[in-house]
């Protein structure tokens, strides 16, 4: 499959683009930095996801996009301008299929409660967790063919196991109540959803 890839230089970007190279696809990594990609064999492309233009033209003849932009920590409205220019420069490329990472804040914990509206959430993430959550409501008004991709509760380096358990909009936790998954798992999944889709104008989850 012929996939262009934003923010393919990130912790979790970095390894869906090796997930995504280990299967044999094309890949187009756009980044604001070429010299932070370090995976061979994709086609690394400078770019800037808040500009229309550049995604119009990055994505242009591919199947499919995906969607691994963080924003700066300082400015997480970037996210909300991200996904803007990303769902405007794709209907300019015509292309329909969007897999976006996520956050897991939207994700709910008890029936109609969302982990980014619980007491226990960490404040210092609140607000990228808020933005996450706005740019999954602009995603749901869209005409793509997209799906949002939330992690666990904790996502960081680790394994590739190939080894986890998904769900919907409910936290994925283990029998001790924690939901974490590594960021190379969390890439399988997201594969996973590319070459079978399963998710289509879904929000969905996984952890161990």
């Amino acid at each position: 499959m012929n996939v262009v890839l934003y923010g393919a230089s990130g912790m979790i970007g970095s390894r869906i683009l090796k997930e995504l190279l280990h299967r044999g696809h094309t890949v187009t990594a756009v980044v604001r930095n070429p010299e932070k990609v370090t995976a061979l064999g994709a086609y690394v492309v400078m770019g800037d996801i808040l500009d229309p233009a550049t995604v119009a033209a990055t994505a242009k003849g591919r199947d499919a996009a995906i969607s691994a932009y963080a924003p700066p920590r300082d400015d997480s409205s970037a996210l909300w301008a991200a996904m803007h220019s990303l769902l405007a420069g794709l209907a300019t490329a015509g292309v329909r299929r969007l897999i976006v990472v996520g956050g897991a804040g939207s994700l709910e914990v008890a029936p109609g409660v969302q982990a980014v509206d619980t007491p226990q959430f960490p404040p210092e993430w609140k607000a990228i967790a808020l933005a996450h959550r706005d740019a999954l409501a602009l995603l749901k008004s869209s005409h793509l063919d997209w799906t949002y991709f939330s992690p666990a509760g904790l996502i960081e380096p680790g394994e590739r196991t190939g080894k986890f358990r998904l769900g919907g909009t409910q936290l994925v936790t283990d029998a001790n109540g924690e939901s974490r998954i590594s960021a190379e798992d969390y890439a399988v999944a997201l594969v996973d959803e590319l070459e079978n889709p399963q998710h289509v104008r879904q929000q969905f989850t996984v952890g161990y």
